[in-house]
């Protein structure tokens, strides 16, 4: 993806009770070739001036079950209120938010993923049983998002290895890496574990499972 390929569409005030953030919003533009490819949109919520340094950065995945419904099977929720929190705490930040359900497989597919759990499997053996990659998201358009921003250089709120891979890759550098981490709890032990030991999510040890 190009960035020519991603245009802002909108931007508005945007209140919350983390503080008050400009809410940006950003769609792929249609293909030139007209092959029918799907049109992909996101949001980033900006706070404060983020052009001086490198600007606290969260990258979060669209979760239904957890950012909307307060699912425990995931910390999806408490990432994304902890990154709001943080970013309002330095009083600069930004927050891009992108339809990527289910590590990129969907939420039709998450759910049938839900149930190979249900029956034994973690987070990863459900999605290769049902044909996906453990994670399917290659953080393509949060990349173009940040360099139609004019933003270079990043701390990157993660516990995601493959997120700073991704945007150094791509020309970002993150100067740091932030932990963005949540206590456990009984139902989420299991699905950390799958995260530290499968995907190589980087934990202190505090939050460690064993």
């Amino acid at each position: 993806m190009s960035s020519s390929k991603v245009k802002q569409v909108a931007s508005a005030d945007f209140p919350t009770r983390w503080g008050r953030f400009l809410i940006h919003g950003f769609a792929t533009r249609a293909s030139a070739s007209g092959d029918g490819a799907k049109t992909e949109e996101a949001v980033a919520l900006v706070m404060g001036e983020v052009h001086a340094g490198s600007p606290l950065v969260r990258i979060h995945s669209q979760c239904l079950t957890g950012d909307v419904f307060g699912s425990l099977r995931c910390d999806c929720r408490q990432q994304l209120e902890l990154s709001l929190s943080l970013i309002a705490q330095e009083g600069a930040g930004i927050l891009i938010y992108e339809q990527q359900e289910g590590r990129g497989i969907g939420l039709m597919a998450k759910l049938q993923a839900y149930a190979l759990q249900d029956g034994g499997l973690d987070t990863v053996e459900a999605n290769e049983r049902l044909g996906f990659k453990a994670d399917q998201r290659e953080f393509l358009m949060p990349v173009e998002i940040l360099k139609a921003m004019d933003i270079r250089r990043v701390r990157l709120l993660s516990n995601n290895p493959d997120k700073v891979a991704a945007l150094e890759r791509a020309g970002i550098r993150v100067s740091e890496r932030v932990p963005c981490e949540v206590a456990p709890t009984e139902h989420t032990k299991k699905y950390l574990k799958t995260k530290r030991e499968k995907l190589g999510h980087l934990f202190s040890d505090r939050r460690r499972q064993h």
